[in-house]
């Protein structure tokens, strides 16, 4: 009984490795086609700070509803307030709430700057937390098994395929200060979840999870609103149209969607990184689920609204991609084989034992 309850923990990562990518793909997609005004009826495009507020506020909507349906609220630690008992974050998971938040903006801004690669950006900084995946684990004393290892360098691989001839490495200061904050706030998020929530107890992760998600969304809305209030600059300005223009842009359905599409990545995305085994395992699963959703998504826009296709090679990144993910679960099927035949064979007696 032990070892199915093992067997299905295990084999859990890749029900929320397909959950990140059934997300990822059409949250990546409506968001472009948003921000470039590609649906129809679109006379321009909504600007990528524009469409946060909305997006945010509807991804603390669906924070809130899933924890709550989940009823996983019980398993976050509580302190009471007015007499009355509330959940409530650690010291290290409201830290890594706020690394998680700064993920979420840094990630937006990549995109933004002008003279830089989008795909190269993309690329960097997936490329990054791979990279950071195994020196964690070392500094974590954690042993890296030769599966993650192989699958680890197939994804690197990718990587380096897709930043080939033909991209533009070129990063301005903004761009590069970004990017060492987005893989800073990953190194602080992955570490704390190895010492503290990477155990073989579900519920341990359940509460880490649950900490760092009611800090993580709320962070970011108040850091609009508040960056909204002061309406200095051009990027100000545009979150503050996010929250007054909501109504009248005329796309509130479209705009919800690509919030609870987001939350769902983050849901997804937190839950496979918080899975008990080394980060030189889950950073993987997480990077490839969102690569091969981003290929999806291109496919997508390129049929539907008739945008640049995917080129041969991102196909060869995404061929490289789905070899890594077939080296990280093969293992683990072969295994679950040994375990069910051993459990279907005869045990001796205890009479034929003395």
């Amino acid at each position: 009984m032990e070892s199915a309850h093992s067997h299905r923990r295990d084999l859990a990562i890749w029900g929320y490795a397909f959950g990140y990518f059934a997300c990822y793909a059409p949250y990546s997609a409506l968001t472009k086609a948003l921000s470039s005004g590609l649906l129809p009826g679109m006379a321009h495009g909504i600007g990528g700070f524009a469409l946060l507020p909305a997006s945010t506020l509807a991804s603390l909507v669906g924070m809130f509803c899933f924890l709550t349906v989940k009823g996983w609220w019980r398993h976050a630690s509580h302190r009471t307030v007015f007499g009355v008992s509330v959940p409530s974050p650690g010291r290290w998971t409201f830290m890594s709430g706020l690394c998680s938040a700064a993920i979420i903006g840094t990630t937006t801004l990549a995109y933004t700057f002008e003279g830089t690669s989008i795909l190269f950006m993309m690329l960097m900084m997936r490329g990054g937390v791979l990279v950071l995946a195994p020196i964690v684990d070392a500094v974590s004393k954690r042993r890296v098994q030769w599966p993650s290892w192989v699958a680890l360098g197939l994804s690197l691989g990718a990587v380096a395929v897709a930043t080939g001839p033909g991209t533009d490495p070129r990063l301005s200061l903004a761009a590069l200060i970004d990017l060492g904050v987005y893989l800073l706030s990953y190194f602080f998020r992955l570490r704390a979840m190895s010492r503290l929530a990477k155990s073989e107890d579900p519920a341990v992760s359940i509460r880490y999870f649950v900490e760092e998600q009611m800090v993580a969304t709320p962070a970011i809305v108040l850091t609009l609103a508040a960056l909204a209030l002061v309406g200095e600059g051009r990027g100000m300005l545009e979150i503050r149209e996010g929250f007054t223009q909501f109504f009248a842009r005329g796309r509130m359905l479209e705009e919800v969607c690509v919030g609870l599409l987001s939350q769902g990545t983050g849901i997804f995305g937190g839950l496979i990184l918080l899975d008990h085994r080394e980060n030189a395992f889950t950073v993987p699963v997480n990077r490839a689920s969102s690569i091969l959703a981003g290929v999806l998504a291109s496919a997508v826009l390129a049929a539907w609204l008739g945008q640049r296709g995917v080129e041969g090679r991102e196909l060869l990144g995404a061929a490289l991609v789905m070899a890594a993910m077939l080296g990280l679960s093969v293992p683990l099927v072969l295994k679950a084989r040994r375990e069910r035949k051993a459990a279907a064979s005869p045990q001796p007696s205890s009479s034929a034992q003395g």
